[in-house]
């Protein structure tokens, strides 16, 4: 054994004491390490011996590596204990110019995508399937809501992962990929065949009539869609937020905007291939609808067994269906006033403008429910922390014009509402899309619901996403889905209600066109 003592002052009652500090070394043939009493002499009363034990294997090594690199990382703080990972980097230090132009491409992407959906919709409105089959109609809202109750919420759930850490090293990373996707596969089967059922319900209800042949093909319509489309919508999600931890991007700004983006487009011409492909093999091989059925279903115990695994999906696998259905159920409101609406020549345009809108008010709900997921999570778990005890009440002024974070990006969501729109409106006018020509009274009446409807949702969001957390739930797991249905069902009726007024004033009369 070899020992090399250095000599270090050390306060100890008053009294300046030598402290000496003994690097001892195992070899293999000496299995103990030399006792601190074997360096007190009989006069060594006053000296204090302190021996510090280290191991030359790899496991020692990686432990100090991991503990310096933690001391490292601490940033001015008094808590000194090595039981502490690597502190994430945060992402609250982030100014109003840098929040908007993180924001503002996925924005204006998923802007873009909204309003291609609204033109596809335009388009096959006027195909077999939906001229014959009119629940399929039915579907569309609540198939579209799918992107805010699982795409969004996965991206959520993930981005506040990877700014906590949870998905640093490739097993933590693989193993939080393959439970949300299975997850994700879950829900969207469950809700898909919900959705046909309502679909039928509401189908049937008005003049009574019921048709086996019918139902079957919306189930096999819905479930096959809400699939497909979360499979691919995930996958989407995954690789941006990579990509965006590696580009030193916050993921919360970017990634529940890109979900949107393409969430809508994918889920409608989905649906609407999907459908018109299994109308036409209704006459002659009718088996194969209840068969597409029959085999989406038959794969949920596969992917219940994959998420039950993984311990960050397990619970929501269990508690996470309450927001998913209801806010199916309060998407479907909204479809209910898109089906009053859209057929009539005096809201001519609604069909068009109706995702715009919705999909704007979402996308950024969205973000900033995100964002503030997020910030609780550094602090704790759910319900832990005293600071971020659920608001009774917040007033509008701690929501939009306090100095935190949250009320900065919720300034910088808002403003960027008029000029999105602005260039919204402006594609689909260039378009010539919702046969509807653009007036100054037209564009003064929607920009002022969607900025009715953006100021509501991102004060509820403000309240619903501290009340969830003050009562133990995940805002990433229930916030989102009830925000985005919030958002369909604001954003449709306050529409509705702008084309109603200028309706009665006169001003759409000449605007309306084959």
């Amino acid at each position: 054994m070899s020992s090399k003592p250095e000599q270090e002052t050390h306060q100890a009652n008053g009294a300046v004491l030598p402290v000496v500090a003994v690097d001892c070394l195992t070899s293999p043939d000496r299995g103990q390490l030399v006792e601190p009493s074997d360096f007190l002499g009989p006069d060594s009363d006053g000296v204090e011996v302190v021996v510090l034990e280290s191991r030359a294997n790899a496991k020692g090594v990686r432990e100090e590596d991991a503990l310096l690199e933690n001391g490292s990382q601490s940033n001015e703080s008094d808590d000194t204990s090595t039981d502490r990972g690597p502190e994430p980097a945060s992402p609250l230090k982030e100014t109003s110019f840098s929040i908007g132009l993180q924001v503002l491409f996925p924005f204006l992407l998923a802007g873009f995508g909204t309003v291609a959906a609204g033109m596809v919709l335009d388009i096959v409105q006027h195909w077999d399937v939906f001229k014959y089959v009119t629940e399929v109609f039915i579907l569309v809202p609540a198939l579209l809501g799918l992107k805010g109750n699982l795409e969004m919420t996965l991206a959520s759930r993930l981005s506040t992962a990877a700014n906590i850490g949870q998905m640093d090293t490739p097993k933590e990373l693989w193993k939080m990929i393959t439970g949300n996707m299975a997850l994700i596969q879950v829900q969207a089967t469950v809700v898909g065949f919900l959705a046909s059922i309502a679909a039928v319900v509401f189908g049937w209800i008005p003049d009574g009539h019921f048709s086996i042949d019918h139902a079957v093909l919306l189930c096999a319509s819905s479930v096959a869609t809400a699939f497909i489309a979360s499979l691919v919508l995930g996958m989407i999600m995954i690789g941006v937020i990579i990509g965006s931890r590696k580009m030193g991007i916050n993921p919360d700004n970017v990634a529940t905007p890109i979900a949107a983006s393409l969430g809508d487009l994918i889920t409608l011409a989905l649906l609407s291939g999907i459908s018109w492909g299994l109308y036409k093999e209704l006459e002659s091989k009718a088996y194969v609808n209840p068969l597409v059925c029959a085999f989406f279903i038959a794969l949920l115990p596969i992917w219940i067994i994959i998420a039950k695994k993984n311990a960050a999906t397990r619970e929501v696998l269990y508690s996470g269906w309450e927001p998913v259905i209801i806010a199916m159920a309060i998407s479907s409101v909204g479809g209910l006033i898109l089906d009053r609406t859209v057929s009539d020549p005096n809201f001519a345009g609604m069909a068009v403008f109706t995702p715009v809108i919705n999909g704007v008010g979402g996308n950024l709900v969205a973000v900033q429910a995100s964002r503030i997921s997020t910030y609780l999570h550094m602090s704790g778990m759910p319900g832990e922390s005293s600071e971020t005890a659920p608001r009774k009440c917040p007033s509008p002024c701690s929501t939009f014009f306090s100095s935190d974070v949250n009320s900065r990006s919720a300034r910088v969501l808002f403003l960027l509402v008029v000029p999105g729109h602005l260039v919204f409106l402006y594609t689909i006018s260039s378009m010539q899309g919702g046969h509807t020509t653009l007036t100054l009274i037209f564009i003064v009446f929607y920009m002022t619901a969607a900025l009715l409807q953006v100021l509501i949702l991102l004060y509820i969001a403000d309240w619903m996403v501290h009340w969830m957390w003050g009562r133990d739930l995940d805002p990433d797991n229930f916030s989102i889905p009830y925000l985005t249905a919030l958002g369909d069902l604001i954003g449709t009726g306050l529409l509705a209600l702008s084309f109603h007024i200028l309706w009665l004033i006169g001003d759409r009369d000449s605007d309306v066109g084959d």
